[in-house]
């Protein structure tokens, strides 16, 4: 069974491999975590979440409820436009055991290409939720939280919330 790894956790901080071939185990993998992140009411999980080092990555739409399995994506362009939203991570907790928050501004939409479960190429525009969300997500793939985008003071105060909980 698969467990979630938490802000601290190196891992976290570890830039993922290319998928070369897709086994089953990446497919169980996959399905296994699609499964996490419902139960935990998220939205997103990418592997090194579950502490696999390659590249892929679990999404739901929140608008469709329509769920993506990405490997290998890759953002391809983004919008010049950018939006502020709230973002959490299921590895990011506070002591309640629940995502901390934190305003964060990306890009408003982009262009993403990946292969699904079968090896096929991907393509699609995304824009609002689903478009944070792939760059939320994608950005774990390369090692980098939320966090990173937050002003030092911010990102203190957000961790000391994550702190309390330890």
């Amino acid at each position: 069974m698969l467990q979630m790894k938490l802000c601290g956790d190196l891992v976290l901080r570890e830039k993922c491999e290319v998928v070369t071939n897709i086994t089953s185990d990446i497919l169980d993998v996959m399905n296994e975590m699609v499964k996490m992140m419902q139960q935990q009411n998220g939205v997103g999980l990418a592997a090194p979440q579950v502490g696999v080092l390659k590249r892929f990555l679990v999404m739901m739409d929140p608008d469709t409820s329509k769920i993506f399995k990405m490997i290998n994506p890759k953002i391809l362009t983004h919008s010049d436009e950018t939006c502020v939203l709230e973002e959490g991570c299921l590895s990011v907790l506070g002591q309640d055991n629940l995502p901390v928050y934190a305003n964060v501004t990306r890009p408003k939409s982009v262009e993403v290409e990946w292969n699904d479960e079968n090896g096929d190429l991907m393509r699609a525009e995304m824009s609002g939720l689903p478009a944070r969300i792939v760059q939320h997500e994608t950005d774990h793939l390369d090692g980098i939280l939320f966090i990173d985008y937050l002003s030092p003071v911010k990102r203190e105060m957000l961790m000391r919330k994550v702190r309390k909980r330890k």
